[in-house]
């Protein structure tokens, strides 16, 4: 967990993992824990592996301390894609998409801060996030549209499939990239780039649980 230290190497006496500390300018330690957007295979191995990963992600859920409106943990909902239950991702960006936009007075949970708010709503929509930047990878959740044509300067575009056998649908149950089997939690820079077409085939249930 997340704690201050001194320039001497002392560590700050006063640890609540769950409150503001004076160290942090917004949130809590355990929020702060899972900002490595780096190196996030190294921090899933600090932690002791993908099934602890797993447990210190849900219980940051469990304890409603997910805070979209600070978004330094905007990557947060996407890191399941790292552990045996992407099915998770699917349904907590699903939640989030519901809950924190609006269309109304206040649609954002926080300021937009550059566009960050926006920007994290246009990508969990289509169905996949940038957690890393230059990762040169895109981590996958399920889109809210049945259909997306992303026209690009080469003349090609990178197109998205979405079969949904029902509204309630948002599970990932296959992958199809251009036609074959994909069994990646994520696509990449080049699969947009180069044009390719991905179906995704939506379920009712989680897979994986």
């Amino acid at each position: 967990m997340m704690r201050g230290r001194y320039s001497g190497g002392k560590w700050l006496d006063s640890f609540h993992a769950d409150q503001r500390e004076p160290y942090i300018t917004e949130g809590t330690p355990r929020q702060y824990s899972l900002y490595v957007p780096h190196d996030i295979p190294g921090l899933i191995k600090l932690m002791g592996g993908k099934k602890t990963f797993e447990n210190v992600l849900d219980s940051l859920f469990m304890k409603n301390e997910y805070w979209h409106g600070n978004e330094l943990g905007h990557q947060i909902p996407f890191l399941y894609n790292y552990t045996a239950s992407p099915w998770k991702t699917q349904q907590q960006v699903q939640k989030i998409l519901i809950e924190e936009y609006s269309d109304g007075p206040g649609g954002l949970s926080g300021n937009d801060d550059a566009g960050q708010m926006s920007a994290w709503y246009v990508f969990a929509a289509l169905g996949f996030y940038p957690a890393n930047p230059v990762s040169n990878e895109y981590l996958l959740c399920s889109p809210i549209f049945d259909r997306v044509k992303i026209k690009l300067q080469n003349r090609k575009s990178f197109e998205m499939v979405i079969n949904r056998p029902s509204a309630d649908a948002m599970f990932i149950k296959k992958l199809l990239c251009d036609g074959r089997p994909y069994s990646k939690n994520s696509i990449t820079y080049k699969n947009i780039t180069e044009g390719s077409k991905i179906e995704i085939c939506l379920t009712g249930n989680p897979t994986g649980a």
